[in-house]
């Protein structure tokens, strides 16, 4: 709660310093931390002990490798970005009028390019602004909220440094009239159906009623503009798939060799996922000292690095209201490529 020294007269929050608007918080203890580091290593020794082999998306996300994402973000072929950003120029003044006064939470927050359009929304309304970013990545969640408080005078920032699900599992209810939690790019396509399952209730619990979800999703269209967005003539995306290794080498002690790896990536028509890869080009072995995990290879093996699926609209609609998210307000651009969608918890 703000202190009455914080009102002007009019009941007005008074503009305060960035550090007074500022809350970094770090779920995890240092034990904890340790804790969470070993369960999950056990995902990679479960991936790479498999066949075919496979990496959890989310070892991706060191420091370099957000901003290798955001640099994906700005290709001409990643038509997912400002596609969707096109929406929320469209739509964001509705949002903000059928919630009306909420805490903006949003999962996987990265530099919060597309929040600046839905804080707009809300400050022309009038409506007092707090951000609730989440994000692996402490670094670029500091630097963007720091970004963010030196554009917006009367902005409030909680960032929790903190996997999706210990976030959701640990949120307080907001200090506004409600909150709407926003799960923006696609991130979605990334997990399976069953983790798609657990994913929804994780938010659905996470929600008091009234509360807003606000989703994004790429929606299923040829490989012919899907294939490019993932394999962009830059390499930008090969550098952002080979970074993995070098994360796991840091986090794990391993001695993967990234110049003994290619990107692949191609659109799965029938299973409608883009699955991307990274092929051994030769025999190898691998050894990862901090789990005590040696890994075998075969050349032209490969290690499925990320799934994307692509979604149906009117499918998804009925899913989310059968989890209990039931949609308010569904927007697509004219080629219908991705879709954005308000959902409401009724009860």
């Amino acid at each position: 709660m703000q202190s009455p020294n914080n009102l002007t007269s009019t009941g007005i929050r008074k503009p305060g310093t960035t550090e007074e608007r500022l809350r970094i918080e770090h779920l995890l203890s240092p034990t904890a931390l340790l804790e969470t580091e070993l369960t999950l290593g056990s995902d990679i020794v479960s991936g790479l002990s498999e066949s075919p082999k496979s990496l959890p998306p989310r070892y991706f996300y060191d420091d370099r490798g957000s901003m290798l994402f955001e640099r994906i973000c700005e290709l001409p072929e990643y038509y997912l970005t400002r596609t969707e950003a096109a929406i929320l120029r469209r739509c964001a003044g509705e949002i903000a009028e059928l919630t009306g006064e909420c805490e903006i939470a949003e999962l996987g927050s990265g530099s919060s390019t597309k929040t600046r359009i839905i804080l707009d929304a809300y400050s022309e309304l009038g409506c007092p602004l707090r951000y609730l970013p989440i994000d692996v990545s402490a670094g670029i969640l500091e630097s963007s909220a720091r970004e963010l408080l030196a554009d917006y005078p009367s902005l409030e920032v909680h960032g929790l440094v903190s996997t999706y699900e210990l976030a959701l599992s640990k949120l307080t209810p907001s200090p506004l009239a409600a909150r709407m939690i926003c799960f923006l790019g696609s991130t979605l396509g990334n997990l399976n159906r069953q983790e798609c399952d657990v994913f929804f209730s994780q938010i659905a619990g996470a929600l008091q009623a009234g509360d807003f979800f606000l989703l994004g999703i790429d929606l299923h269209k040829s490989k012919e503009v899907l294939e490019p967005a993932y394999s962009d003539a830059q390499g930008v995306t090969s550098e952002f798939n080979l970074n993995m290794l070098r994360h796991l080498n840091w986090r794990f002690e391993g001695n993967f060799d990234t110049s003994q790896f290619e990107h692949w990536a191609f659109y799965n028509e029938v299973q409608r996922q883009i699955e991307m890869h990274l092929r051994s080009l030769g025999e190898q072995t691998v050894y990862l000292r901090a789990l005590d995990l040696s890994v075998e290879l075969g050349a032209g093996e490969t290690i499925l690095t990320e799934i994307s699926r692509k979604f149906d609209l009117d499918e998804m609609q009925e899913y989310l209201e059968g989890r209990g998210l039931v949609p308010v307000r569904v927007w697509t651009d004219p080629q219908r490529w991705f879709g954005v969608l308000l959902c409401q918890r009724l009860s």
